[in-house]
Formats: structure tokens, sequence, C-alpha cells
């Protein structure tokens, strides 16, 4: 089997096709991934054979004021950008690569719209995979119009039912439970586990809190970050806090004693030993703490963040803070609940407990495997 994974966006579109696509090549597939040239490293790191079909989007690296959560800003964002200029930008160069390439299937992140009409038009089978965990934030879009603009571009005629976003085979790292249940999955989606089972937590002694903005929305967030240390600062616990690539640490100031603020640290090194994950909501962010029963405290700033804070207070995982009017006081407060308070971790380990019950990457392999010979709908 040729396998082509693409994917349109930052490092959380890529990093939920990673686990498939190596498993995809253990198992003696043929397999090449494809995207931003600044995000394929980590692809090229793994030594996965890359292609380049997406521009790089260059932006100074300067911090900008924070912007209340406004749902709507959100579903206009990734209706007009993803689903109109970014799919219309990306199904040119991927129709070109798979005439090249020659891939039995394509893979790509749910939001990757111009690889989905790229492979319909070819008659490529073609699989997603969840990266907005909760479904919810699609459903809200409305991506109808701007869908088949591009479509027409393409030659391929409207598609009212959206049946391009699940006609054969959709593939979710996240736990069924996380998904917004006001939202009918569709038929061909099927959970599996990321990785490896999650190695039991060994909390340290003061407790250690994981404090990330994610990748995407740091430079965006204001000055969250110093409110949000600040109140760590005054906890009996010990802090690891990520700022990113594009974040000097030193633009920070002296943080607290008890504060260690680093670029990056890799989530299988802090997490194992983290009590609570204090984090923007992203859905990369919040499966990983999950995945290792750890209660959080999510400061949603935009994307699927809100979607991901509303579903983790519902599933009483953790709890969300309003970040523009937060304070310290109030960041020392909620991360003190989630340490202390036993429900929060009760609540985080049943998810853990799920999500380590299902089968891992190979599974989701095994079901593409099936898409590539059969091609026809897999369904659950």
């Amino acid at each position: 089997m040729r396998a082509l994974f693409t994917f349109m966006g930052g490092p959380g579109h890529l990093e939920p096709l990673l686990p498939i696509a190596l498993a995809a090549r253990g198992a003696g597939h043929a397999v090449a991934v494809a995207g931003r040239p600044s995000v394929l490293c980590a692809a090229d790191a793994l030594a996965l054979d890359t292609f380049a079909t997406a521009a790089d989007r260059k932006r100074p690296p300067v911090r900008t004021a924070l912007l209340p959560v406004d749902l709507e800003r959100e579903a206009r964002d990734l209706r007009d950008g993803f689903a109109l200029h970014l799919a219309r930008e990306h199904a040119p160069p991927v129709r070109e690569l798979c005439e090249t390439w020659a891939p039995d299937v394509l893979v790509c992140d749910e939001v990757d719209f111009g690889s989905l009409i790229a492979a319909e038009r070819l008659g490529i089978p073609h699989a997603s995979v969840v990266v907005l965990a909760t479904g919810s934030l699609v459903r809200q879009a409305n991506l109808g119009e701007a869908l088949d603009t591009v479509r027409s571009e393409n030659g391929l005629p409207p598609d009212p039912g959206l049946e391009m976003l699940r006609r054969y085979l959709v593939l979710s790292p996240a736990p069924p439970s996380f998904r917004d249940p006001a939202f009918e999955d569709p038929p061909t989606l099927h959970a599996f586990r990321a990785g490896p089972a999650a190695p039991t937590v060994e909390a340290t002694d003061p407790p250690t809190v994981y404090f990330t903005l994610g990748t995407e929305f740091v430079l965006e967030s204001g000055d969250l970050l110093e409110r949000a240390l600040a109140g760590l600062g005054d906890l009996p616990a010990q802090v690891v806090a990520t700022v990113g690539s594009e974040l000097d640490p030193a633009a920070l100031g002296s943080p607290p004693p008890n504060v260690r603020v680093e670029r990056y640290v890799p989530q299988s090194e802090i997490l194992p030993r983290a009590s609570v994950v204090l984090c923007h909501g992203g859905s990369g962010s919040v499966l990983g703490a999950l995945a290792h029963g750890l209660p959080l405290v999510l400061l949603p700033m935009g994307a699927d963040q809100p979607q991901n804070a509303q579903r983790c207070a519902e599933l009483g995982v953790g709890l969300a803070l309003d970040v523009v009017d937060v304070t310290p006081e109030d960041v020392r407060s909620a991360v003190s609940d989630a340490l202390s308070e036993p429900r929060y971790r009760a609540a985080a380990e049943r998810v853990r407990d799920e999500l380590a019950a299902l089968p891992g990457p190979e599974h989701a392999v095994a079901l593409v495997e099936r898409l590539a010979a059969e091609r026809r709908p897999i369904l659950a």
C-alpha cells in the first residue's frame, strides 16, 4: 500500500497523523507526508519521506493583544480560512503530487479540505484524522458554500450534505466520551489510541504543574503568560512552563523561584510526573493530559479551545477561566482546587481508562488498508 498523509496547518494538524504514518511504515507500506515546510521537520526527524505542498506563513515573533473569546469569529475563520482560502491553495499541489507519487489512499487532517477535494477529483479513497477533538467546531462553521466554491473550481459538483468530510473513513484519537453529544458522529468514525497506554503517573512532592499555551496562540495571548506565572509563583508546587520557539523566555522577566520556563519540553517527559495541567485547551494538550489521567485548568483563547474547555467542564475533568479577566489569584485558586479536589483527578482517570482501552495506531492502519483494498466506506 502507498499511503500519502497530508495536512494544512501547524503542528497540531500534523501530529495526529504521525502515529498512523509510523505504524503504516512499520507494517511495510510506502508512506509520505505533505504539508508546510516549517512543520514537516517533525516528519523529517522521523525519517519519513516528505513533500512541501503548502507555503509557510511567516509572521514576526511579536506579541499581540489578547482578544476576547468569540465563537462566531472562530467559526468564520475555519470557514473562510481553511474551507475556502487554504483549501483553494492546497488542492492543486496535492493533486499534482498524487498524480506523480500515485498513492493508493490519502489520509489527511480533518480540516485539510483541499486534500479531500484533490483525492475525490482523482478517485482516490481518502480518510481524515480528527484534530478538533469534540467534533463541534466543524459542525458549527457552515462550511458548505465555501467548500462548494472550491469543489467547483476543481471540477466537482456541489456537496450539500458535506459527504466529503466523512465519505470513507474518519479516524479519531479522542475517547468517544469527549465527542460533543449534541452532534451525531459520522457512521465511518472509528476511535483509536494514538500511542501506547500512558505510564502510571508518578507525582512529585511538591506536586508538579505543567503550564503551556501551545504553539499557535502564545504570541496572541497578551499578558496572559505573566498573569498566570504570577499566580503559579504563589503555589506550593514546582512549575514547568513552556512558551514555544517564537518567544524568548527572557522576555517574561525573572520567573518566581518555583517556576522553570523553557521554550519546549517533551510532553512525554513532563506529563508522567505532573499533577495538574494548566493550558490553553488545544486538542493535543488536552488529550495528552487526559491520557495520563491529569486534571486540567483551561485558558481558552480561540480555535477549538472553547469547545474543548466546555467539554472538560461537562466531564468534570477540569475547569475553565476567562482569559481576558483572569487574575493571578484566579489562576492560583483554580490550580489549587484541581490539586486538592479528588473529583477532578477521578474524572480524568475515567477518561484515561477509556482511552487506554482503545486499540492503538495499528488498528487505524488496518482500517486504512481495508479502505485502500475495498475502496468503499468503512462503517463503525
